[in-house]
């Protein structure tokens, strides 16, 4: 008989696994990834952290980024134009570009002999007459064209004119219609912006719930009422916003503006820059291209910082002048109240409703002595 060769002895029963759920990962897994191919942890959570969708980066990160950017621009000016002669260098100033070095020389002179201070001041006084015309004029007529489409169907043609033609192409519109003295130049800054001003006004108000009016309705507010009390109010944070914008829009006009001045009267900045290229200097005009986004951005800066203020509730911040805006206006309805009727009764022309007066012999409940319920 012959033997049977002896069974290999079956393997243990392996434990029972329970299934996975979606989305869930087991431990020392990346995904369906075994161990031996997951990533490094350190690295992938910091690229992870860096480049992380629509979150907001720390204030020493943005600090940083721009630095490093800023470096790198300057670092690459400095390589182009380095080499000692002008021949020996990547770009040489007949190009157009001076080297660092020489560009912040030409200072002293730009700032003493050429009046750089003054020059700026008289630029931002033309920039603040002109927007702020234009901000007078445009916020009222777009609150109108926001809240009636029939004013915003009249105003159409002339919004979409200002917004869409070459701004460039108004300054010889412009010398011929106020001269080139001062009016001139505030009055094209005004034109340059208040299309912008009405069509983003208008879109603000129009972005208004149409929740809020139809419960200021209900409340019984007027027409008036709704377009003071309602919409403009809820408008205010989005066109501060847009005002802010433009202005740094209205920055870069200025210099089309000043390119012609009147006798002796100081001309400006960009007078400056026109100045500088009819006598071949470059290193002044890069020198004021540095100059103008510094200054710029200080002024965004205390626009931002008074819009925080304004609208806490949008944008953050203490609240200062939004608690001083909401005193003076309360002392506002305080003086009118001594004058005038209160608003509901004196639209619909009905006096004031007075208690009257109890009879002699009445009960608590207006009821003379005597009488009975039934």
């Amino acid at each position: 008989m012959v033997d049977q060769p002896a069974s290999a002895p079956l393997p243990p029963p392996r434990a029972k696994q329970e299934p996975v759920a979606p989305g869930k990962v087991e431990r020392g897994q990346v995904g369906n990834l075994p161990h031996t191919f997951r990533p490094s942890r350190s690295l992938a959570g910091f690229f992870g952290e860096l480049f992380a969708l629509r979150k907001e980066a720390p204030l020493w990160q943005v600090l940083l980024s721009g630095l490093f950017c800023m470096g790198l621009c300057f670092g690459l000016w400095w390589y182009v134009t380095s080499g000692g002669e002008p021949q020996n260098r990547i770009l040489p100033p007949s190009k157009g570009l001076p080297s660092p070095e020489e560009t912040f020389a030409s200072f002293p002179s730009l700032w003493f002999e050429r009046e750089l201070t003054r020059n700026f001041v008289v630029t931002l006084r033309r920039l603040a007459l002109g927007f702020g015309l234009a901000a007078v004029v445009g916020v009222p007529l777009g609150v109108l064209c926001g809240c009636f489409s029939r004013v915003k169907a009249f105003f159409l043609p002339i919004t979409l004119f200002g917004r869409n033609i070459p701004i460039a192409a108004l300054i010889p519109l412009s010398f011929s219609l106020f001269g080139i003295g001062e009016l001139q130049k505030v009055l094209f800054i005004f034109i340059a912006c208040v299309a912008f001003i009405i069509s983003d006004t208008a879109r603000a108000v129009m972005d208004v719930g149409t929740y809020y009016v139809d419960t200021a309705y209900t409340l019984g507010a007027s027409r008036r009422q709704i377009i003071l009390k309602v919409l403009v109010p809820l408008a205010m944070p989005s066109v501060f916003n847009s005002l802010r914008l433009l202005f740094g829009l209205a920055f870069g006009y200025i210099m089309l503006a000043e390119i012609v001045k009147l006798g002796g009267e100081v001309g400006g900045v960009g007078d400056l820059i026109i100045t500088s290229q009819r006598l071949g200097q470059r290193e002044p005009i890069i020198l004021i291209l540095l100059l103008i986004p510094v200054v710029a951005l200080l002024i965004d800066q205390l626009l931002f910082w008074i819009q925080r203020e304004l609208f806490p509730y949008r944008y953050g911040g203490a609240g200062v002048l939004n608690a001083g805006v909401r005193a003076v206006l309360q002392r506002w309805e305080d003086f009118k109240r001594l004058f005038f009727r209160p608003a509901v009764t004196a639209e619909l022309g009905v006096p004031p409703v007075r208690k009257p007066k109890a009879e002699p012999g009445a009960t608590p409940d207006c009821k003379p002595e005597g009488e009975k319920t039934l």
